[in-house]
């Protein structure tokens, strides 16, 4: 939703009603990960995505009927070839798509609140009720069946902050239960379907509800204040990343050099991060390559629970590196956290070249990649779930 927030801000403002498509689960290969979201106005207007093109076409004209009917749908795009009826993805997988329509002020309002709260960075968590499946059919839902039992209406949704909730699953024992698990699910900034019973009950199989996780963005802090950190930050801003550009000298630090940085601090770099936060989320990029700076910055960073540490310098300085941190005490399970000398072998030369090859190790290390070309591979293009540092 972050990335269709403009366009929804808009139509609330104006009161005008829509319908948001979201993808809920991705079975085998697919081109969006869960959470991907396309809407469509009751003018006709549509923002984002949730395939790419493969299925957009028909996902507005499911909209159109959920913003007639109010009635939410739960639809399943699989792979497509020359003999298929209807629309498909070319790409061999599976994705769910959950079609919910807003046109009464009390949802647009609350909806409304949850942006507030995304484009604040707030941790926030939306558990929203799925229909239940046709059993005729596993390409739609019934929509002339009482979606669940016990009360609870598909499309139902629950805000969940971290000290409170807005809204109803329609059972008190649900919304304790999912309130629980969206919680935990923020914790980790995952996003997925749990299955309970109509009452909250685990290991039940009656109530199917997203859970989808609006965590704040994970960070970059990238050190040194050179050309290669300027072209970091500037990737790694555009890969999603809340990126902090640390130096300790005044003439370098400045918001002039880094401007796609959303902040710069001018301290010795040890004693920033021992005092900023860092989550198993955050990447680190030391790109200092001082001995003077880069020994008490990395005994600090390997004290965290970041997902990527990459440390700039060639094997040489790299070498004689890990034998100071040795001295400092650090151990070999330690140093074995490092991507030193940072990046992939892309044969990058320039700043720009550098930076595209310490984001595709940090995508590598996020996705578990093997760092080959695709075309010299076999099997599934997309790997599994995110590790730590994915949001």
């Amino acid at each position: 939703m972050r990335e269709i927030l403009p366009e929804l801000r808009d139509w609330h403002t104006a009161g005008t009603s829509f319908a948001l498509a979201t993808v809920v689960a991705v079975h085998g290969s697919a081109p969006r990960e869960p959470g991907a979201a396309m809407a469509v106005s009751s003018e006709g207007a549509v923002a984002g995505s949730v395939s790419g093109g493969c299925v957009e076409s028909d996902v507005y004209e499911v909209a159109d009927e959920v913003l007639a009917s109010g009635r939410p749908r739960l639809r399943s795009y699989g792979i497509s070839d020359d003999e298929a009826l209807g629309v498909g993805l070319t790409c061999g997988g599976t994705i769910e798509v959950l079609v919910r329509s807003y046109t009464s002020a009390a949802d647009r309002d609350r909806l409304r609140t949850v942006m507030d709260l995304v484009a604040a960075d707030e941790p926030v968590a939306v558990a929203t009720v799925l229909p239940r499946a046709d059993p005729d059919t596993d390409l739609d839902t019934d929509p002339d069946t009482d979606p669940d039992p016990g009360g609870v209406g598909a499309g139902d949704f629950l805000v969940v902050l971290a000290d409170r909730t807005a809204g109803s699953l329609g059972a008190e024992g649900l919304d304790a239960a999912v309130t629980d698990d969206a919680r935990g699910l923020l914790a980790q900034g995952a996003t997925g379907v749990q299955r309970y019973g109509a009452r909250g009950q685990r290991r039940m199989q009656e109530v199917s509800v997203f859970v989808q996780t609006y965590a704040p963005p994970p960070r970059m802090l990238v050190f040194g204040a050179i050309d290669h950190a300027a072209a970091t930050a500037r990737i790694g801003s555009f890969l999603g990343y809340r990126v902090t550009v640390c130096d300790a000298r005044p003439a370098f630090a400045t918001r002039e050099r880094f401007p796609s940085a959303h902040e710069v601090v001018r301290a010795w770099p040890h004693t920033y991060l021992e005092s900023t936060p860092v989550d198993a989320r955050t990447v680190i990029c030391v790109l200092t390559h001082d001995p003077k700076f880069d020994v008490p910055l990395l005994v600090a960073a390997l004290r965290t629970p970041a997902a990527y540490i990459g440390v700039m310098g060639s094997r040489r300085t790299h070498r004689e590196r890990t034998a100071r941190l040795r001295e400092a005490g650090v151990g070999e399970a330690e140093l074995a956290r490092l991507a030193s000398p940072v990046g992939l072998d892309l044969g990058a030369r320039t700043p720009q070249e550098t930076a595209v090859s310490i984001a595709a190790e940090i995508i590598q290390h996020r996705w578990g990649g093997t760092g080959r070309p695709l075309g010299e591979l076999a099997g599934s293009i997309h790997h599994g779930p995110p590790g730590p540092s994915g949001g």
